[in-house]
């Protein structure tokens, strides 16, 4: 039994030496001789440290037991199944590194890969990092035009693509989105095609003919190359998956990296509408994905670091998310595997073939975590119990949840319903930036419907007004985290003026010492013998009690969030997302929460709407259980309901019945679609709309 308050007090006292015991249980072909360097605004964790996430996600396993466990369990829609283990993964990672190196591909290399959620995803991902290439995963569901956008700003050398792909009951054609992504493009050198729907070979040659015949119509320009010229480029650049790997050894080195070079580009949205490339790097951020996961999900080994040894565990975790956002990168690919467990994936929808297809896969597979987004509990909370009673459930240990904030009434109704009262929900808050857990519940530890608990190990976070001063409990402010955290951004790609303002320039701290040095200098280690990459020997401490000023450091997360009286931590959603009424800073999810606490409701998105008085008004689009019928009696009963919950200040101005929202395909609610159609304004880019 982890005890939170004495294991987080400590490591607050001296975060550098929590941390460092936690990177000794990893593999490094170096030691480090910082364990930080603090220098504002970058943080820089394990400094001279050599490692690669891939050393520790597959390499350290195979000359153990774990070599033959199984690694990847992939389903697809029509419930075939793809297994690998250790070994079997990292052959294939290897062949495929090898052909990228076949290619031409070298250290740094971009790599843009825009796969749906199949084996060949986790596998160029892994090669990527194993040839230290920089992958930048886009999601698959993007537009040519998004896609466009985040290849040329990467200044992508491969594009990795499929020729098209199931998505419930609609096909996707992925590449001919690539197609028009890759026109006039200047970097891109060759795009490998998986060929996950069987079709006639001859596709790609279509695809290239069909460009020829745009370029043969267009008009000449001043010093336009050759036309054939064009075409042969054009011929070349296209490679099916399957003959690329047929050629290669499945014998590749894995690259020494430094702590500090970057693995991988991952696009977020941003409130200037031009997606920012976050840059996550090899040392801290395999550090803070490994033990997050350990300890929130109580998986792979409890001992201490100096008797810890790799050994089989039989969890097998499923996390629904896709790894086209963070939640996939570091929770169903890497982290997982770093852990040595088992990690699951299904290509389909949580309603494909039927709404209970995640109950039947939890059973059959006998899985052990299940970490989900609250918007898919609330879109089954709307078709009742009846459809998960009749399954078992009992492999299940923990649930999760992760994305948004949860509701109550969701909380209760995933805890009643899929953990039978027993499991506990693990209520994660945390970012594309953050790279890892920051808020989040322990296993062991009391829990409050609605809270995502406390910081993690090692995180110091707090709730302050715009001044940058803490607020009293139970106050909305916002969420800011006052020192470096391991697997935290090293910066945003060709934009460092970005990060800095983005994230520390928001909230001024009191005290300004940016250019204070955190470390132990003059301290250096002599690396006289390198530990194996297989069994790491015992690295030397190179902290002791440090007098570390972070005063230069408040990280602006760009949340809001309340801390209760127990020091719980509620989030409210972020900033961009709070509604004034007549002064009163209102978050959208809790309303929302407000709205769904009436148990004739499955789900519910607020938006708030100009008003000449108010400064803003307040509009619901709600979506009822089924056999609920709506009407006028009913939206007075759900203004009384949101009245009781909040106060009459959060009073509903206009509540529309509707059949669906507008929706991410990973489960996020665009209240921007709403509010722009609202408005009668531009929707912007929904290329990530589910429908």
């Amino acid at each position: 039994m982890i005890d939170y308050e004495k294991i987080y007090t400590e490591s607050i006292k001296n975060p550098e030496a929590f941390w460092e015991g936690i990177a000794k249980e990893l593999s490094w072909y170096k030691p480090w001789s910082k364990v930080l360097d603090w220098q504002y605004p970058y943080a820089r964790w394990f400094v001279a440290g050599q490692t690669n996430v891939v050393c520790n996600a597959l390499d350290r396993h195979l000359k153990t037991s774990i070599a033959d466990k199984t690694a990847l369990i992939w389903v697809a829609q029509d419930m075939s199944e793809r297994k690998f283990t250790y070994k079997q993964l990292n052959d294939e990672v290897s062949k495929f590194a090898n052909g990228l190196k076949s290619l031409g591909v070298k250290k740094g290399d971009k790599i843009t890969i825009y796969l749906p959620r199949i084996p060949e995803q986790f596998i160029a991902m892994l090669a990527c990092l194993k040839i230290g290439a920089v992958h930048s995963v886009v999601y698959s569901g993007f537009s040519a035009d998004a896609l466009k956008n985040r290849v040329e700003d990467a200044q992508a050398k491969i594009v990795i693509c499929s020729n098209s792909y199931p998505y419930g009951k609609k096909v996707i054609e992925s590449k001919k989105n690539v197609d028009e992504a890759l026109k006039g493009n200047q970097t891109v050198e060759n795009v490998i095609v998986v060929k996950r729907l069987t079709v006639d070979d001859r596709e790609l040659k279509v695809g290239v003919e069909d460009r020829k015949s745009k370029i043969e119509n267009q008009s000449s320009t001043i010093n336009s190359p050759p036309l054939s010229s064009i075409i042969n480029h054009l011929s070349s650049k296209y490679i099916w998956w399957h003959d690329l790997m047929a050629k290669q050894s499945p014998i590749c080195p894995t690259e020494m990296m430094d702590s500090n070079d970057p693995a991988f580009i991952l696009y977020t949205s941003g409130s200037t509408g031009k997606p920012k490339g976050v840059i996550h790097g090899h040392g801290g951020y395999m550090v803070g994905i490994y033990a997050t996961l350990k300890y929130v999900f109580n998986v792979g080994s409890q001992l201490p670091p100096t008797t810890y040894t790799l050994q089989p565990n039989p969890d097998i975790f499923w996390s629904t998310a896709d790894a086209g956002w963070i939640t996939g990168h570091s929770y169903i690919l890497y982290s997982p595997l770093i852990n040595g467990i088992t990690t699951f994936v299904y290509e389909g929808t949580p309603d494909f073939p039927d709404i209970e297809i995640w109950w039947k896969l939890i059973d059959k597979y006998k899985v052990t975590k299940f970490y989900t987004a609250p918007t898919a509990v609330r879109a089954l909370m709307k078709f009742g119990e009846d459809h998960i009673k009749k399954y078992d459930l009992s492999s299940l240990k923990i649930l999760g949840s992760v994305g948004e904030p949860i509701n109550p009434e969701a909380w209760l109704w995933f805890y009643k319903n899929v953990g039978r009262e027993k499991l506990p929900i693990m209520d994660t808050w945390w970012q594309t930036e953050t790279g890892m857990f920051i808020v989040t519940p322990m296993p062991s530890v009391k829990l409050k419907p609605g809270s995502a608990f406390k910081p993690f190990f090692g995180i110091e976070a707090d709730v302050v007004d715009d001044k940058g001063n803490k607020v009293p409990p139970n106050t909305q402010g916002y969420l800011i985290i006052r020192k470096p955290w391991p697997a935290m951004l090293l910066d945003v790609y060709n934009n460092p003026e970005r990060y800095k303002e983005t994230y520390f320039e928001k909230i001024k701290p009191t005290v300004d010492n940016r250019k204070s040095k955190v470390g132990v200098e003059n301290r250096k280690l002599k690396l006289e013998n390198q530990p194996s990459i297989i069994n790491p020997q015992p690295l030397p401490s190179t902290v002791n009690h440090l007098s570390s000023d972070f005063s230069g450091f408040i990280y602006f997360a760009g949340d809001s969030a309340k801390i209760d009286e127990d020091g719980y931590y509620w989030i409210v959603g972020r900033n961009d997302d709070v509604i004034k009424v007549s002064g009163h800073r209102l978050g959208s999810a809790e309303l929302e929460s407000a709205f769904v606490s009436n148990l004739k409701v499955a789900e519910a998105a607020v938006i708030g709407k100009p008003h000449e008085i108010k400064g803003e008004s307040i509009k619901a689009f709600i979506i009822l259980k089924q056999g609920v019928i709506p009407s006028d009696e009913l939206k007075a009963e759900l203004v009384q309901t949101v009245r009781k919950s909040i106060g009459p200040i959060a009073t509903p101005d206009e509540i529309d019945f509707v059949e669906k929202l507008p929706k991410t395909r990973s489960g996020k609610i665009m209240r921007r679609v709403l509010k722009a159609q609202e408005l009668g304004l531009p929707v912007g880019d929904t290329s990530t709309l589910d429908d």
